[in-house]
Order: structure tokens, then C-alpha cells, then sequence
């Protein structure tokens, strides 16, 4: 099993490699450039500050269009992320100050008027890239001071100054400020004759050209609020780990006392009635219903977290730094179709040592598990960005290459690992033999159910994430910058450790309370957290983003919804394979007849 991880990683560092060149090098040019040469300026896309999602191409808006418009040939990842890049109408050539330029000279309709006042109203900004560094700004602003909306006063912005820069031959930093001196008013319908203008400033600094992105690094987190970040997240951890420690020590301590109390009843009474846990050992082992459906759940959660320790592995070595255009989308499509072979290895191997028979089906059941709901959300979700007619929208040929890519890829990979599932011939290990027919179970009080017995093994793992969440919230679905990947690979750990003991705690109470049902259990316990994220998400959206708009909530919660259920499977897996360890270890430790 190390030996075919190890493979998977090889591969997948040499797929990302050919699928995305952006891993390596953001651009094939090696950024060098001569005084007076022309250095790549692309215009990428503008949309409501606030709405991360909505984005629209920059030339969606009337600017000053340059007559030889050229897309940008882009990677999967940059075409997933809706980055849609063409040539800018400003000329920055190295090293080469410019005094106020003009771009051009146009007369705005009435229409055109209206299309920037309604997108100044809503905050729009721009991003571009000049030698793949990013670039940002408002494209105008609103005058308040009246409260009446009536009264408002629209500006737009027509002159950008840049600042840029460079050592030796390489650009190292580009800064755009607008002029609010040079103001437009648009509150008025009527036609305005704008002039778009720039100018530039150059710089020599000493930064090497290996640092230049470190200052995205650095601004994604102030030292003050790193401080209280890395004070929050330890506080946090330590208190749900002495919750799980003082958990574990009762439960220990209740186990080593059942053990005592077995034995001595053992040795003192053959025909003593059984209670508790040992009660039902001739039924514990019984498989769960609907078992084709539950091997290919833990099958799909499994290879989702196979994904993720992959994905950790490539943020942790600094492949996933700021504005590498792409990057994680592209990572999570290679690896997700390469790690297929799990899943279906693991769903049909378990699915088959429960006896179960219909292995084509089961794993027909575990490649649409997962991306099922993914296609049906995707589909809804790009017909709204085509209405919208906005850069979320993938191109046709995008969907084909993906499409590709989940035919060519993810579903022979899937098939190969069910065959070698099916022809792994292992046996399911039980302690105890299952009798023939089960056990009735003993009426149980309300708070035993599924739903309370959830509530209560989703909320301490979630506590362990829950300051974490906003930070990743914000870097998703705004416009911070996430870099410290190692508080979150550590938080990732105290989840999976958090949510291994609650569910085997919570294993133990219900075999103890004579419920031998545990497999389904074990699994929903581990998994709800995920819940728990997803009702984060409604107080995220309401208390602490800016959202509006149809189409950025359906984006919100639809993804939202898709991610929720991946931790969903993936927790829920961890849980059950938790809890069978724990159960076949007790049991072990007995005599079962």
C-alpha cells in the first residue's frame, strides 16, 4: 500500500507538471527583459467587490478596447478559477517612465453612462497582471456625504499611475494608484466625453527577484493579527485535546473495569446472564444494511482523503504560493482523477468481504457518489454564470477536456482498482462469531437516537476548526490571501484525532447501551461535522461577508454545499474506520463463544 501512495504521488507531481505549467514557471518568458522591451500587461477581470464569484471579462465594461485584442492562452486551473486574460491597452515598456499619456479619447452614451454607474454603485474593481504579478483598483467611487441615495455622486476613474519596481533585468513590484483629481462625474444620464489617461514611475530596488511574492505572503496576515491567529488556534486545540484526553482517560478507565468484570464473571458463573457490550458479541459483527450503499460511502471518503493529504503535501512545499494562477484547481482535478484507483479498491475489497455479490454495480455506485451531486450542482451553477454571462462560466471546450479527463482517467483508474478489490480475496477478521438470527434491540431513551448521538459527535470537532474556518472562508470567498498551510495541516490532524475518539466514545456507549447497529452509526457521527461546517456557512454569509446577488449565493452555498458533503464522506470514513478498530480490538480481549 506505501509502495502505490508513493506511485500515485510520482504520478501526480508529473501530471501537474504537463497539465499545468503554471506549477513551475508562471509564464514561458524567464521574466528578463532589456530597456524599452515591452513586458506582457494583461487585463484579467472585474466584478463586485464583494462577490468574489461574480466576475465579468474587463472589456465587458465600455473601456478604451486596444484593436488587436489577444486572450491569453491559460491552464485548466487559471479557465476553473474564471481568470480570462487579454491584452491591456496600456504600454509599459522596462524601464521606461511615462509621463500622462492619453489611451484613448471616448464618447460614453447614455447607455455606457449607466453600464459604470452601476458598477460603481456595486464597487467594482480590476485585476491585472503585469509580468504575472498581480495588479488591483476601483474602477470609481461614490460621494455619500448626502444619506439620501438620490444624492449620491458617481466618479469614475481615468487616470491609473504605476509604480513599478525593478532589479537589474527583472520587474520585482508593481503598485497601480488611481488619481482623485481626475474625476468623471456619471451621476447625470446624458453623454460624457471621457479621455482614459496613464503615466508610470520606475525604481530600482535591491529585492531579489526569488522574493518578489513573498509580499503577498506578508500581507495576507499582519504580525499583530498572526499573533492572535497562532494564540486563537492553540487555545482552541488545547482545550478540545484536554476535553479528548479527559474523555479518553473515563473511557479507559471504564473499559479496563468491563474487562475485570468479564473475567471475573468468566471464571465464577458459566451460565451468569451476559450484559453490556459483551451481550451482543454474537451480533456486532453483523453486516449493515444496504451494504453496497455504505462500502462505496467509505470507498469515495477514503480517496477523498487520500486527496487531501496530497493536496497538504503540495501546499506544504510551497507549491501553492500566492497568485500562481490556478495552481489549486488544477491540483485538484489531476489528483481526484488519479486517486479514482482508491476508491475503487477499497468500496468492491470491503464490499466483497461482506459477502456482497454485485460488485459492477457497487462500483458504478462509488464513481457517482461523489460527482453525482458535483455534476448536478456544476450544471446548475454554469447555467447561472452563462445568464449572467460572466467569467464563472466554463467554455465549452473547458467541460470537454474535463469530461476527457473523468473518461480517460478517473473511471479505467476506478475500474482497475475495483477489479484488484474483488481479486484481493481477503476475509472480513471478526473476533466473535455472528449468530444466526440478531438480537432484538432494548427500547433506548430519545438522546441515544442518530440525530442527538450526531449533534453531539459533530460538535467538539467542529470547535476544534471553527476559528480556523473564517480564515479559510475568507480567503475562498473574499479576497484575503491564505499562506500558512502549517496551522491548517496541524488543525487537520486534531480533526481527524477529535473526531476518531468522539465516534469510538460514542461506539462504546452504544454497544454498552445494547445496540449492536454501530456501522451506520459510526459512520454519520464521524461525518457530522461536516453539518456543522455547512451551518457555518449560513452564519458566515449573513454576520460576516458582504454577499448579495442570485448568483453569487448559489454559488456560495451550492459549492459549499458539494464541499460539505466531501468532509462529510471523508470524517464519516475516519469515524467508521476508527470504530471498527476499537470494536474488534474489545472484543478480541474477551472470550466469545
Amino acid at each position: 500500500m506505501a509502495s502505490s501512495m508513493t506511485t500515485v504521488l510520482v504520478v501526480a507531481v508529473v501530471f501537474l507538471a504537463a497539465a499545468c505549467p503554471d506549477l513551475a514557471s508562471a509564464d514561458s518568458s524567464d521574466h528578463r527583459y532589456k530597456e524599452g522591451d515591452p513586458v506582457p500587461l494583461y487585463a484579467n477581470k472585474v466584478g463586485p467587490f464583494h462577490n468574489p464569484s461574480e466576475t465579468y471579462r474587463y472589456f465587458d465594461l465600455p473601456y478604451c478596447s486596444p484593436d488587436d485584442v489577444k486572450d491569453k492562452k491559460e491552464a485548466l486551473g487559471e479557465v476553473l478559477n474564471g481568470d480570462r486574460l487579454v491584452s491591456a491597452p496600456y504600454k509599459l515598456e522596462f524601464m521606461k517612465d511615462k509621463d500622462v499619456q492619453v489611451v484613448c479619447s471616448k464618447d460614453l452614451s447614455k447607455e455606457e453612462v449607466a453600464q459604470f454607474r452601476s458598477a460603481i454603485s456595486k464597487d467594482y474593481y480590476f485585476q491585472m497582471y503585469y509580468d504575472d504579478l498581480p495588479i488591483w483598483g476601483f474602477i470609481g467611487k461614490v460621494d455619500k456625504e448626502n444619506k439620501d441615495p438620490n444624492e449620491h455622486k458617481y466618479y469614475l476613474y481615468k487616470h491609473i499611475h504605476f509604480d513599478i519596481l525593478y532589479n537589474d533585468d527583472r520587474v520585482i513590484e508593481i503598485n497601480a494608484r488611481t488619481n482623485p483629481d481626475t474625476l468623471v462625474d456619471l451621476t447625470e444620464d446624458r453623454e460624457v466625453n471621457v479621455a482614459f489617461v496613464f503615466s508610470a514611475k520606475w525604481k530600482e530596488t535591491d529585492i531579489p527577484f526569488e522574493k518578489r511574492m513573498d509580499k503577498y505572503s506578508k500581507s495576507s496576515f499582519r504580525p499583530h493579527h498572526l499573533e492572535i491567529h497562532w494564540f486563537s488556534i492553540v487555545n482552541s486545540c488545547v482545550t478540545v485535546l484536554l476535553l479528548t484526553g479527559f474523555l479518553a482517560t473515563i473511557l479507559m478507565r471504564v473499559l479496563k473495569n468491563d474487562f475485570v468484570k468479564y473475567a471475573h464473571d468468566e471464571e465464577s458463573a458459566e451460565d451468569q446472564e451476559e450484559t453490556g457490550w459483551k451481550y451482543i458479541h454474537g451480533d456486532v459483527f453483523r453486516f449493515p444494511a444496504y451494504k453496497s450503499f455504505f462500502t462505496a460511502a467509505v470507498g469515495s471518503g477514503t480517496q477523498l482523503f487520500t486527496l487531501t493529504v496530497f493536496i497538504f503535501l503540495l501546499a506544504l512545499v510551497g507549491v501553492f504560493y500566492p497568485y500562481n494562477r490556478g495552481a489549486l484547481f488544477t491540483a485538484l482535478v489531476v489528483i481526484y482523477a488519479l486517486t479514482s484507483g482508491v476508491a475503487g479498491y477499497t468500496a468492491t475489497s470491503m464490499y466483497c468481504q461482506l459477502e456482497g455479490t454485485n460488485w459492477v454495480r457497487n462500483l458504478l455506485l462509488t464513481g457517482f457518489l461523489f460527482c453525482g451531486p458535483l455534476f448536478l450542482t456544476f450544471c446548475f451553477l454554469n447555467t447561472v454564470a452563462i445568464a449572467y454571462k460572466s467569467t464563472a462560466a466554463l467554455p465549452f471546450g473547458t467541460i470537454v477536456v474535463i469530461v476527457l479527463i473523468w473518461t480517460l482517467v478517473t473511471s479505467p483508474l476506478l475500474i482497475l482498482g475495483g477489479i484488484a478489490g474483488k481479486n484481493s480475496k481477503a476475509e472480513f477478521q471478526a473476533p466473535c462469531r455472528t449468530t444466526k438470527y440478531p438480537r432484538e434491540i432494548p427500547p433506548l431513551p430519545w438522546y441515544r437516537g442518530a440525530l442527538p448521538q450526531m449533534a453531539m459527535a459533530g460538535f467538539l470537532p467542529f470547535s476544534a476548526i471553527y476559528i480556523e474556518l473564517y480564515y479559510i472562508f475568507a480567503s475562498v470567498w473574499g479576497h484575503r490571501i491564505y499562506t500558512i498551510y502549517s496551522i491548517l495541516f496541524i488543525v487537520f490532524i486534531i480533526l481527524l484525532i477529535v473526531t476518531a475518539f468522539i465516534t469510538v466514545a460514542l461506539t462504546y456507549f452504544q454497544l454498552a447501551a445494547e445496540d449492536h447497529e454501530w456501522w451506520w452509526r459510526s459512520f454519520l457521527c464521524g461525518g457530522s461535522t461536516g453539518l456543522f461546517i455547512y451551518g457555518y456557512c449560513l452564519y458566515y454569509y449573513y454576520a460576516r461577508s458582504d454577499m448579495s446577488g442570485f448568483m453569487q449565493t448559489s454559488f456560495f452555498f451550492g459549492y459549499m454545499a458539494c464541499i460539505c458533503y466531501g468532509f462529510f464522506l471523508m470524517l464519516g470514513t475516519v469515524g467508521f474506520r476508527a470504530a471498527l478498530l476499537f470494536v474488534r480490538h474489545i472484543y478480541r480481549s474477551i472470550k466469545c463463544e
